[in-house]
């Protein structure tokens, strides 16, 4: 697919007002993406877990206006008005009006809600921008005269969701997804995430997530500008090179169920993402004493138990525990028993991989 693919013929159709409701997931990486150039294209490959219970449930509702040269919406987050989210919506529509041009047209009410705490360390942005580009793309197949099949249907909000929040790409499907190109994935791309494409060993289906919240504050460093440190860093490119690498070997890994490898791996990029923001300029140190208490509290409980359990990161203190259904009672008496202690109030959620995402 190419940009000039994404952007639509003229609306034979119109509509004086209406309203779509979408449900989309969080995701958590396994081998990150860190690092991007403009506008909002990968400068390695990812993969991620989508998450089922972590999500975003999106419904906009729109009415058509008089297009003045400006965009008109209101944003409401669990019934209260936000302006304060207005901005970030104002710049997506913008990086969006090519592909959708319907946007001027209408008055939209964005009424969104999250399953999971506000600042709880669950990539709300990729939800939530997901969930809008897919309420986009319901709309705009009612305008069009030409049929959108499903492909397409999610290709475009995939790419259309990428403009709002990189990662965001990633949670329109599951239980794997793929987003930047890699040699060995026939259909990846920058601009889109797809499908992981590949079988996929029995060890890893239903894998189970609970998110440790480590740390509920705000983000020390955005995103934004954790991928900028990112331009002129001395470790860049092996970086890039590196997150290649992982995936050419995952791939293996994920066939043959080799949950040994997926452990070195899946930790090893948690570590490295975080050893990216230790060596930048300026740095950052994004995790936290009971950050370390817990991964530390993981090694020797594997090493006691010859548990396949492991930890990753995003850019952040709080801790995603990553295992198998069946280890899910000794996991979760380890977590009350030992990590609990380590959670800022006690507080963890419990999640699982997912399909992606729903319109309702």
């Amino acid at each position: 697919m190419r940009l000039i693919d994404f952007i639509p013929k003229p609306y034979s159709k119109t509509l004086d007002n209406g309203s779509v409701t979408w449900s989309s997931p969080s995701n958590i990486a396994l081998v990150k993406y860190w690092g991007k150039r403009e506008p909002q294209l990968p400068e390695n490959p990812s993969i991620s877990f989508t998450l089922s219970a972590c999500e975003t449930i999106t419904k906009l509702n729109y009415t058509k206006r008089e297009n003045n040269g400006n965009f008109s919406f209101d944003v409401i987050l669990n019934g209260e008005k936000k302006d304060a989210f207005k901005p970030k919506i104002d710049t997506f529509f913008k990086r969006i009006e090519a592909y959708i041009p319907f946007l001027k047209d209408y008055h939209f009410i964005i009424e969104t809600q999250n399953t999971f705490p506000h600042s709880s360390g669950i990539a709300s942005s990729a939800s939530g921008m997901s969930a809008l580009a897919l309420c986009l793309m319901s709309v705009e197949r009612s305008l069009s005269e030409v049929e959108i099949n499903e492909l397409f249907f999610t290709q475009k909000a995939s790419f259309l969701a990428r403009l709002g929040s990189g990662s965001a790409c990633r949670s329109l499907e599951g239980p794997l997804v793929v987003w930047g190109a890699h040699q060995e994935i026939e259909g990846s791309s920058d601009l889109f995430g797809i499908k992981y494409p590949f079988e996929v060993h029995d060890n890893f289906k239903n894998y189970q997530d609970v998110i440790l919240l480590v740390d509920k504050g705000q983000k020390q460093v955005s995103s934004t500008l954790g991928h900028n440190l990112m331009h002129d860093h001395p470790f860049a490119q092996e970086r890039f090179k590196q997150a290649h690498d992982n995936i050419s070997a995952l791939k293996l890994v994920l066939e043959q169920g080799d949950l040994d490898m997926f452990i070195k791996i899946v930790e090893s990029e948690a570590l490295t993402l975080h050893a990216m923001m230790m060596t930048s300029k300026p740095y950052f140190i994004l995790i936290k004493p009971n950050t370390l208490e817990i991964i530390n509290k993981i090694w020797s409980y594997r090493k006691e138990t010859g548990s396949k359990i492991c930890f990753t990161l995003d850019a952040g203190a709080n801790v995603h525990l990553l295992f198998p259904e069946k280890e899910l009672r000794n996991v979760l008496k380890f977590i009350s028993t030992e990590l609990v202690a380590h959670c800022e109030n006690g507080n963890y959620i419990c999640d699982n991989i997912g399909l992606g995402a729903n319109e309702l």
